[in-house]
């Protein structure tokens, strides 16, 4: 094996690339080894004995893989998690997407004669302070007070 390292660090320079991008034809090593000036080398380079192999890129196939995965709905544990839970979702986003069902249901209620304006006064007071959860537990507590039959839940 011929020492080509002067060979190789001349036409890296000559090629504007490292010493390790500089491809040398392992078939014609010993016309290569014979080059030993600088025009010798960019004689080389033109005749195709020398070149610079293409730059490494950056594989992005793991980024798409998690991708493919975050957009499945994996990756949001705990672990995985940064910030407050308002930081994710805002405590008023929440509040809305819990209030507007309720209140859908008070009116759709109240529209279908199951309950009176009085009492869709009172539930909607209560539940704008917060009592219930979702329309399942707003029906279950009309039940519970009377207002509302167990066959209408």
């Amino acid at each position: 094996m011929t020492d080509l390292s002067n060979q190789r660090r001349m036409a890296a320079e000559i090629l504007k690339c490292g010493a390790n991008r500089v491809w040398i034809n392992p078939d014609k090593t010993e016309e290569v080894e014979e080059c030993i000036t600088r025009a010798d080398i960019r004689m080389a380079i033109g005749s195709g004995l020398i070149k610079a192999k293409p730059k490494n890129g950056t594989s992005r196939g793991r980024i798409r893989h998690v991708a493919g995965q975050k957009a499945a709905g994996k990756r949001k544990g705990p672990g995985s998690r940064k910030g407050s839970a308002n930081a994710r979702v805002s405590e008023k986003s929440r509040w809305m997407a819990t209030i507007r069902p309720i209140r859908e249901e008070l009116k759709s209620l109240r529209a279908d004669g199951k309950i009176t304006p009085s009492v869709y006064r009172l539930y909607y007071r209560r539940a704008k302070g917060g009592v219930y959860k979702s329309r399942r537990n707003l029906k279950q507590h009309m039940a519970a007070a009377g207002h509302l039959k167990e066959e209408e839940i």
